[in-house]
């Protein structure tokens, strides 16, 4: 089954993509929950309407997220948190942590753009991805250190 993404959706694609699903996801979950039209002809053709009105917005946007990127540049987040004598931290990193991270550098980020690569439980140092546009992403140091 085909369907139209009206929200970006990890794993699955970016807003206004065709992508194929199983039937049962894309008519029990993607569709009802709003997160997906069914691709059919007059739906394609709206789609189309609205990616070409807003093509200079998406530029725009596309622009910006370069913009940060380049600010970001090789930027290393240090969170401190409590661990163990092993270096095992108690819980693991969670985006938020690193959000508010990169909220004190003068960043905004939305918590939902950082992606980790695996879970953070050990102390170290690791790349973060920011996925920042459809086309822009960009990968950040983050040092977790012990308080």
């Amino acid at each position: 089954m085909e369907v139209i993404l009206t929200n970006d959706i990890q794993g699955l694609g970016y807003k206004n993509d065709t992508v194929a699903v199983k039937p049962g996801y894309g008519r029990n979950f993607l569709i009802p929950q709003g997160m997906a039209i069914i691709a059919n002809k007059s739906n394609r053709k709206k789609i189309d309407e609205n990616i070409r009105q807003a093509s200079h917005k998406a530029e725009k946007l596309k622009k910006d997220a370069e913009e940060i990127a380049e600010k970001i540049g090789d930027l290393v987040i240090q969170i401190g948190t409590k661990a163990g004598e092993s270096g095992k931290i108690f819980g693991s990193i969670t985006p938020v942590q690193v959000v508010d991270g990169l909220n004190a550098k003068g960043f905004e980020i939305d918590r939902r753009k950082v992606i980790f690569p695996t879970q953070i439980k050990d102390i170290g140092e690791y790349e973060v991805k920011l996925d920042l546009h459809k086309e822009v992403k960009h990968t950040i140091k983050l040092k977790v250190v012990a308080e």
